[in-house]
């Protein structure tokens, strides 16, 4: 399993020891967590939560006003090696 699918499986498992419902998804760059956040949410359990999705790359939380809470998490992919690239200019 690459890492970053690892990664992602940890923090969905994490988020679900916290009473979240996550579902991970595979892109052709990252690996997507995302879970509904039920109202209320205590704050010892908040800070649980943004412990948890802080080792992702990136997260973040978007609240609509009639669908609710959804936190998401996102880990990038290993870019593959393309063998000797040196940067624009300097390939062979």
């Amino acid at each position: 399993m690459p890492a970053s699918e690892a990664s992602a499986e940890d923090i969905a498992a994490r988020l679900s020891a916290l009473g979240l419902t996550p579902r991970v998804d595979q892109h052709a760059r990252h690996t997507s967590i995302e879970a509904e956040v039920p109202e209320p949410l205590s704050a010892e359990t908040w800070r649980e939560v943004l412990n948890v999705v802080a080792e992702a790359d990136r997260f973040g939380l978007l609240a609509g006003k009639s669908d609710g809470r959804t936190l998401w998490a996102a880990i990038h992919r290993a870019v593959p090696a393309t063998g000797d690239v040196r940067g624009p200019g300097h390939q062979r």
